[in-house]
């Protein structure tokens, strides 16, 4: 096989109105227009199932946020003693380490105790943010196979992407009001 052999061996790389197109995997070769119209509804969905991984996905994330802005507790310090306070005269029996402006500015007070609250808050944190990491995954993934699906060149195809993009994005944005 010569190198002009070769060029036919490549795929076309301009758009096609056919209704033979192989997407994705061997197994869905396309051929004829019910399996067109049937691979662009597929497609069209999965295009729809993609925005709403994008909605579903910034939900969480104001659910991350507005977890950790209720849960957070401040931590104080007991306000009587500061950093810059002259050393205290040492008492007989105790350590000049104990009295000192920096040992008795960094004494907790009861508010710096974690509790149970912050605790459950923190693990529903972390467990929101492996759920959206796995949605992320989900969603690159699926992004990536629309790619692949338009670049299969075929008219019919991109269509189908382009129109369950706008359908999707019709459908799930409004839903972020709602939240």
């Amino acid at each position: 096989m010569d190198w002009q052999d070769c060029i036919t061996c490549f795929h076309q790389m301009h758009f096609e109105g056919s209704s033979s197109v192989k997407l994705l995997f061997d197994f869905w070769d396309v051929h004829g227009p019910a399996g067109m119209v049937l691979s662009v509804f597929v497609v069209l969905l999965l295009t729809v199932f993609y925005e709403l991984l994008k909605v579903w996905k910034v939900t969480i994330g104001k659910q991350m946020g507005s977890s950790i802005t209720h849960s957070s507790a401040p931590v104080s310090f007991s306000p009587g003693a500061s950093c810059f306070a002259p050393v205290m005269k040492c008492q007989e029996g105790s350590s000049s380490l104990t009295n000192s402006p920096s040992e008795i500015s960094l004494a907790p007070t009861e508010n710096t105790a974690i509790t149970a609250d912050t605790t459950a808050a923190a693990k529903k944190s972390w467990l929101l943010h492996c759920l959206q990491t796995a949605i992320h995954l989900l969603q690159v993934t699926l992004g990536y196979m629309l790619m692949l699906c338009v670049m299969s060149y075929n008219v019919w195809i991109f269509l189908g992407v382009i129109i369950g993009s706008v359908l999707g994005y019709f459908l799930a944005f409004p839903l972020l009001n709602h939240i």
